[in-house]
């Protein structure tokens, strides 16, 4: 699986306003032991897991929903003209 750079890099960025979150309290706990175990804020190690999340589940949740958006636009293809494409490409291979 490929992760975008840019959601890890962990400088100074532009930050919202505070926000209230609640969470389970046995994640609460597993955050805060590896905070204090990194040595690290709670908001780092919160941060660095929707980061891991955006980039893993999260990109693939965008990418259906730009799949959608491109049958809704009606950017498709017809799967008999994909899979002759494939047949010429695989005969291609095999000569």
């Amino acid at each position: 699986m490929y992760y975008n750079v840019e959601l890890f890099l962990m400088s100074k960025r532009e930050l919202s306003d505070p926000i209230t979150l609640r969470i389970p309290l046995d994640v609460l706990e597993a955050v805060e032991t590896i905070a204090e175990t990194s040595e690290r804020s709670r908001s780092w190690v919160i941060v660095r897991a929707l980061r891991l999340y955006l980039a893993g589940e999260g990109e693939e949740i965008l990418a259906v929903r730009r799949g959608r958006e491109q049958i809704a636009a009606g950017e498709v293809h017809e799967m008999d003209d994909v899979l002759r494409e494939l047949e010429v490409i695989v005969a291609g291979k095999a000569a």
